[in-house]
C-alpha cells in the first residue's frame, strides 16, 4: 500500500482530492496532516474519516519533529501539499503567518521528502503569484512571477522553493 501525505487536508480542495483518492485508488492509504485553522474543517470529511486507508494528524507544517515522525511512522511514499495560509486580505493585516507557513513550512516538507527518500512531491500553487489580470489575457507557465501581495509572494516564494529542491536534489529525491 502507498502512503500519501496530504497537507492541508481538511480544506476544500484538499479533502476532495482525499475523497478522489480513497474512492479511485484502493491501493492508496491517505494520511491527512492539517492544523485545523481558520480554513479547515474535518466535517468536509465526513464519512472518510471511518476508513481504515485514512488517517488524520492534526499538526503544523512548521513543526519539523512532528513533520519527520509522521515520515517515519507512516513510511510516506509521496507528498501532495495544500496546506497554506491564503487570502490577500489576511497576507496584509499580518504578513508574517504566510511567510512562516508557506515558506518555512514547505521548507521543512521538503527537506523531510529529501531526508526520508520521498519520491513524489507536488506543490499546490496558485494563479496570484503571477499578478493581476486584465480584462483580456490568460496566465501560463511561462508567464513571469509578479506577486502582489503577502499571500502571493509567499506562494511564489515557496513554489521558488520546490522548483530549487526539485533541481538540486532530484537524483537523491529516490528511495534506497
Amino acid at each position: 500500500m502507498k502512503n500519501i501525505l496530504v497537507t492541508g487536508g481538511a480544506g476544500f480542495i484538499g479533502s476532495n482530492f482525499i475523497r478522489y483518492l480513497l474512492q479511485r485508488h484502493s491501493a492508496y492509504r491517505v494520511v491527512n496532516y492539517d492544523l485545523l485553522t481558520y480554513a479547515g474543517n474535518l466535517e468536509n470529511l465526513e464519512g472518510v474519516d471511518s476508513s481504515p486507508r485514512y488517517v488524520f494528524v492534526k499538526a503544523d507544517i512548521c513543526d519539523k519533529e512532528n513533520v519527520e515522525k509522521v515520515f517515519r511512522e507512516y513510511a510516506i511514499d509521496a507528498v501532495v501539499h495544500f496546506a497554506a495560509e491564503s487570502h490577500v486580505d489576511r497576507s496584509i493585516l499580518g504578513p508574517s503567518v504566510f511567510v512562516r507557513t508557506n515558506v518555512f513550512g514547505t521548507s521543512i516538507l521538503l527537506e523531510a521528502t529529501r531526508q526520508f527518500g520521498v519520491e513524489r512531491f507536488v506543490h499546490v500553487s496558485t494563479d496570484e503569484v503571477y499578478g493581476s489580470l486584465g480584462a483580456v489575457g490568460k496566465f501560463t507557465e511561462a508567464t513571469p512571477l509578479h506577486p502582489n501581495s503577502p499571500y502571493s509572494a509567499s506562494k511564489a516564494s515557496s513554489d521558488l522553493l520546490a522548483l530549487a529542491y526539485f533541481h538540486t536534489f532530484r537524483t537523491n529525491f529516490r528511495k534506497n
